[in-house]
């Protein structure tokens, strides 16, 4: 086929992100830590938020979203494409991300595919969450973790969130999860949350955002809950070390899965490393 020797580039990695205004940087972070793991490959990263793009944009920083990047990829000419989905859970970021990832494999002669989400596998899941627990926690502190939600529940992928909030509380009867929207949202059920904590006798309380980085949901909403509980309890956020505000993709358990992921989406794929 003519067309087919355009294609003269070998492998990308596309990093497939929702983007920040508040914590750009974890990203361009990120997208150096994949560079030096995959010296083979060249590493492109999309967003798709716009309110981030054009945010970015007003400040002469130029960004593009998923189909820009694969559009400019194709036309590079790179055989081999992986599309790496730098989203928390495989809601609808991921499926959004997989119809436009299918759209483009249907007519590009190089050979598209992408990894799962981050928490998509129930190994890597509990593996990350276990560590997580033992990192931060506290004697005598109950532990509030905030998944963000999905507002359906008829939203693929769901179970991902379901799953993290059982194995969260079977581990200790100090962890408690709840959302931000969505099933077991904190305006629902932070009362019954309140007086459970009481039942069991703890005065600490601190705050775990399970958001890939600090951005606006992290400076509103989970310090609002934070200071919600501080009419009743010593409430914090909660830390980890060598980090100014607490995010999970600076966290190496999770950028190690990014990490897997990949190898295991080119290895499926046929294509050695």
């Amino acid at each position: 086929m003519k067309r087919y020797r355009h294609y003269k580039k070998d492998k990308a990695i596309v990093l497939s992100c929702f983007g920040s205004v508040i914590e750009q940087q974890r990203y361009l972070d990120l997208k150096e830590i994949v560079k030096k793991e995959f010296l083979s490959c060249d590493v492109y990263l999309s967003f798709s938020s716009r309110m981030v793009l054009k945010h970015l944009a007003r400040k002469d920083e130029k960004f593009k979203n998923l189909a820009q990047v694969l559009a400019d990829v194709d036309m590079l000419g790179y055989k081999h494409i992986v599309v790496s989905s730098i989203n928390l859970f495989p809601t609808d970021e991921h499926e959004f991300m997989k119809k436009i990832v299918d759209g483009f494999a249907s007519f590009s002669l190089a050979n598209i595919n992408y990894t799962d989400a981050i928490l998509t596998k129930t190994k890597q899941t509990s593996r990350f969450l276990k560590d997580l627990y033992f990192e931060i926690s506290h004697e005598q502190t109950a532990n509030l973790f905030v998944i963000h939600g999905t507002p359906k529940l008829d939203t693929l992928g769901i179970e991902s969130i379901n799953y993290c909030a059982k194995y969260l509380e079977f581990l200790d009867e100090r962890n408690f999860a709840f959302s931000l929207e969505g099933a077991f949202a904190y305006s629902d059920v932070k009362d019954v949350i309140k007086e459970n904590i009481r039942k069991k006798g703890f005065k600490k309380v601190q705050v775990i955002p399970m958001l890939l980085v600090s951005g606006n949901h992290y400076e509103k909403d989970m310090h609002d809950i934070k200071d919600d509980f501080l009419s009743d309890f010593d409430s914090s956020m909660a830390t980890l070390e060598d980090q100014k505000s607490f995010n999970l993709l600076g966290v190496t358990n999770i950028q190690d899965i990014v990490l897997e992921n990949i190898k295991e989406t080119f290895t499926k794929s046929g294509y050695a490393l």
